[in-house]
């Protein structure tokens, strides 16, 4: 895949400015690696790949918080599309974490708030207390829930590719080698034949990337990690609406 990606012609962090995207339409879809090999032969004149000092593929850590009862993840798998979530998330080789606060409306937008975690260890992640008086004014100001009834639920680790298209208009993430710990139940879920591909765009802008997801019959996939990561690993769970995505995933990655 490195190789592939060789092919790309780079896009740099700072000529990504005006890419962000922070209040967006999202969609996901789910597939495996060699249909993934594919995708990228075929994009590969209409989009640029983010590189980092030479990095095409950049590792992610994530830590989800939810209430006790999971109150996050139950909106969620009850199909209510007013939701949250709250997540560190870390870019691990550029050094750069951020509390993160994820709102996505009726309308299906999503808006994403964060706070920039200087001191943040995705190696220690039980060091990072989420009730610190530093955080508060910001979580108060954008969170839905009480603070104090926040706890570390699920860690996810990834790798990320990043492409943006020609015209600079929208973004596409693809997720590889995605696992999972459950910090309440200690359970591990490896998905690594998974590929989780994300198109983000400012409302519906032309995207050259749909013909050819199309092509390759890729279809349009919810793919929540939060809820996904924690159906697989914790049974304790109610997970009746999320179970047909759960048995889609699995025939997918064989």
């Amino acid at each position: 895949m490195e190789e592939l990606l060789r092919q790309y012609a780079p896009i740099t962090l700072d000529e990504m400015t005006g890419v962000k995207l922070l209040n967006r339409t999202d969609t996901k879809f789910v597939t495996n690696v060699p249909t993934l090999m594919r995708l990228l032969e075929m994009a590969c004149g209409d989009y640029y790949v983010q590189d980092i000092d030479g990095v095409r593929i950049a590792p992610y850590y994530t830590v989800y918080f939810d209430t006790d009862d999971c109150v996050m993840y139950r909106r969620h798998e009850a199909g209510h599309m007013n939701r949250q979530k709250l997540r560190v998330r870390s870019y691990v080789d550029s050094g750069l974490n951020f509390l993160e606060v994820k709102t996505k409306n009726n309308r299906g937008r999503t808006k994403k708030k964060r706070f920039e975690l200087p001191d943040f260890n995705p190696e220690d992640c039980a060091a990072f207390n989420v009730q610190s008086s530093k955080y508060q004014d910001f979580l108060h100001t954008w969170l839905r829930y009480d603070p104090a009834l926040m706890t570390e639920q699920l860690e996810n680790r990834f790798d990320r590719i990043t492409l943006v298209n020609k015209g600079k208009t929208e973004r596409l993430t693809i997720d590889t080698n995605l696992r999972f710990h459950n910090i309440v139940t200690d359970s591990y879920r490896f998905m690594d034949g998974a590929v989780i591909i994300e198109l983000k765009r400012d409302g519906n802008v032309p995207s050259p990337i749909l013909r050819m997801l199309r092509d390759l019959r890729i279809k349009p996939h919810g793919f929540s990690k939060y809820c996904i990561g924690s159906a697989f690993t914790n049974e304790a769970l109610h997970r009746n609406r999320i179970k047909p995505k759960m048995h889609d995933i699995e025939k997918i990655i064989g």
